[in-house]
């Protein structure tokens, strides 16, 4: 996104928006000065067109760059953007069968064979702008507007499953190891290792994903920190601030701030 003069020009008004769903965010804003992030979905990053590549840097490697960059869930990386515009994908994880997602899904870097796929993230970008304002995006197939087609979803244990669910629908909720273990009738110590194995990774850090996750929610809200905070099921603002920059390499304050003019498509509900 540059000017005549090869130098980057600002965002326009409009360009920035997030699209949240259950399983999936779609996110074209801003990066800012975001540190090492360590994220509970199958991240891809996509620089606009006309923009400089994005650079990475995989668990405090070198860095690389690439106008696809493409991350695995659980992976820490650090993103740097010289455009003041990134898109972004996020695919949870306990959703989609890692091992069917589209080949270059497979890679942990930059990918340079996926043209036709970096050219549908922008075009999908370009429709959701043209929408805006003007109609629900629960209209547009996430999968199929960035895809092409339905990615195959992840089965589980039925009983990791009805725990799963339960996070997924109230990630604020205090939903203890033990309280979901007696849930579905297993010992706590057979729950914990059953859940591990079916998700990849331990409860704890799967609710605290979860809970971090639930954060995209309230970035457009008038709130004070410390209600975001209690409201998305932290005790403190100090645990809040701690587990966000964890996961996002951001405070929670700088998140809100580069927010400010985003338009937010949540479920059918739309903050402009």
């Amino acid at each position: 996104m540059q000017d005549s003069t090869g130098s980057a020009r600002p965002v326009k008004r409009g360009e920035r928006l997030m699209w949240i769903t259950t399983q999936r965010v779609f996110y074209a804003g801003l990066l800012g000065a975001a540190g090492e992030r360590t994220l509970g979905g199958h991240g891809v990053y996509v620089t606009p067109a006309g923009a400089p590549p994005n650079r990475i840097r995989i668990g405090g490697g070198a860095w690389q760059s690439g106008e696809l960059l493409v991350v695995p869930a659980q992976v820490p990386h650090q993103v740097q953007s010289e455009s003041p515009l990134i898109l972004n994908l996020l695919i949870e994880a306990d959703s989609v069968d890692a091992g069917a997602l589209p080949s270059f899904m497979h890679h942990c870097g930059p990918v340079d064979d996926a043209p036709a796929f970096v050219q549908r993230v922008r075009d999908g970008h370009a429709r959701l702008l043209a929408a805006s304002g003007r109609e629900c995006f629960n209209s547009f197939d996430f999968d199929t507007l960035f895809f092409g087609a339905a990615l195959k979803p992840r089965t589980f244990d039925a009983r990791i499953r009805e725990v799963v669910d339960r996070i997924n629908a109230d990630p604020a909720g205090a939903a203890s190891a033990e309280s979901c273990a007696a849930a579905v009738h297993l010992s706590f110590s057979r729950f914990l290792h059953l859940f591990k194995q079916e998700t990849g990774v331990p409860f704890r850090a799967f609710r605290a994903w979860k809970r971090a996750r639930s954060l995209l929610r309230y970035v457009r809200e008038p709130s004070t920190l410390t209600d975001i905070a209690l409201d998305a099921g932290y005790p403190d603002s100090t645990h809040f601030s701690h587990s966000i920059r964890q996961v996002y390499g951001l405070r929670p304050s700088d998140i809100l701030a580069g927010s400010r003019r985003l338009a937010l498509h949540d479920a059918g509900r739309v903050v402009l």
